[in-house]
């Protein structure tokens, strides 16, 4: 009897917990107002900087993300962490070089200096590195150390969306990363306490052995010091790595692609993909899972988009997964509404800015006198949008006669409800430029 009692006690326990994690989780999306930000904090390192958005915010804490935005310095290394979820990054200028080490992959690159035969000691060898370029959308999964090299002339901008409540982060949903060098010295502050160089803690004998080198080697890489150098440096002579023959990356398939193998980029700027593309609104283009085999693991996905000015992006929703609206360019007046009819936002964004749309709520915009351009960070692989006005949309395919009943308008009402956005969709022209 009292085994039972116990059973009883632990399985309403359970229940009580679920339901209040249940309640917890739902309380993060009662949203009281959506704004556009800018970066609230940021470090300074000998290589760069490095922006965080506050992740602690009601709308980011909504979409369970935490964003950043880094600046590399030409000729300048972002030093090897991980983070325990996904990000996805947008190169919003420069060029440089990523390589992702994927956990069991090989190192399938290999350099051996002219005259040194095959002495072991002379080689070189690692796993692949990637070009990548202004314009290109990044894929890093969750647990997986990179570091980033800018072999270019000019700054690497590179912005990041985290999916911090992804099924891979079985941590709080606080934006931290795993440095394996540098670091942000600490300054009393819990933010700055989460970009450390983690072998700074353990016991050098241990890890002299688990390297099987001299302790003096285990003291520099745990060296103090080496936090002062922030989160990215400048090497003393320009690294060089072993590249694969793009050409022949660019002609496979994503049949040929294993694991470790997988393509973790693709052009986000290239017009010529465009899924969307209006010759009196603008241009859209989408990757996701389909298009980038690696996203069905990190299940996010991304969008670029272009509005020609005073131009459209028609009401609609995403029916999967949040969306994190990066600026990128010009400026546009955003309104997104809630369930309850609510506006949570009717604000003009303009480049820099930040903002999260929530899943299923409605959002809209027109461009500026000088166009609008815009990444969103989805935290879905399989992006759907769905258009509420337009060839494609809900209204295009209900009968007139349910129009005209829920909305208590006359047939002639409703059909020009239904019709008068003719062929177009998701992006839409300035009225006074439409032949209706």
């Amino acid at each position: 009897m009292a085994d039972l009692r116990l059973l009883l006690l632990l399985s309403t326990f359970s229940l009580l917990l679920s339901a209040a994690l249940a309640l917890s989780e739902a309380r993060q999306c009662r949203l009281r107002r959506l704004d556009a930000v800018q970066p609230r904090r940021s470090f300074r390192s000998e290589g760069g900087s490095t922006e965080l958005w506050d992740e602690r915010s009601e709308q980011f804490q909504c979409a369970g993300v935490g964003a950043m935005r880094n600046v590399l310095k030409p000729k300048a290394l972002s030093l090897p962490n991980y983070q325990p979820y996904p990000r996805l990054i947008y190169i919003e200028k420069g060029q440089a070089v990523i390589s992702v080490a994927l956990p069991g992959c090989a190192e399938t690159f290999h350099d051996l200096p002219a005259g040194s035969e095959s002495r072991r000691g002379d080689r070189d060898s690692h796993q692949k590195v990637h070009r990548i370029r202004r314009g290109d959308v990044v894929a890093i999964p969750a647990g997986a150390v990179h570091f980033c090299y800018n072999d270019g002339d000019e700054e690497l901008v590179a912005v990041s969306v985290n999916d911090l409540s992804h099924r891979s982060n079985q941590l709080d949903q606080n934006f931290r990363a795993f440095y394996l060098a540098g670091g942000v010295p600490a300054a009393g502050k819990q933010e700055e306490e989460n970009f450390r160089n983690i072998f700074r803690a353990f016991d050098a004998e241990l890890l002299a052995e688990a390297f099987n080198v001299r302790p003096e080697i285990i003291e520099k890489m745990q060296a103090e010091e080496q936090a002062e150098r922030g989160l990215s440096i400048i090497p003393k002579e320009p690294l060089k790595f072993v590249f694969p023959d793009e050409e022949a990356r660019r002609n496979s398939n994503g049949l040929e692609e294993t694991f470790c193998s997988m393509t973790i980029r693709a052009a986000l700027d290239n017009r010529r993909d465009a899924d969307i593309s209006s010759r009196q609104a603008g241009k859209l283009n989408v990757v996701d899972r389909n298009k980038l085999a690696i996203l069905n693991y990190i299940d996010m996905s991304a969008e670029k988009g272009n509005l020609f000015p005073n131009a459209l992006l028609s009401p609609g929703w995403n029916m999967h997964g949040h969306g994190v609206v990066y600026v990128t360019g010009g400026a546009a007046q955003v309104e997104v509404a809630d369930n309850n009819g609510k506006i949570l936002m009717s604000d003009m964004v303009k480049e820099g800015d930040m903002f999260v749309v929530p899943q299923n709520f409605m959002s809209a915009a027109r461009a500026g006198d000088d166009g609008f351009e815009w990444v969103s960070f989805k935290t879905s692989g399989w992006p759907m949008r769905n258009e509420a006005a337009g060839y494609t949309s809900v209204m295009r395919a209900m009968p007139v006669d349910v129009l005209t009943n829920a909305y208590k308008m006359s047939p002639e009402e409703a059909r020009s409800l239904k019709m008068n956005s003719g062929g177009q969709t998701v992006l839409m022209s300035p009225r006074r430029q439409r032949r209706d």
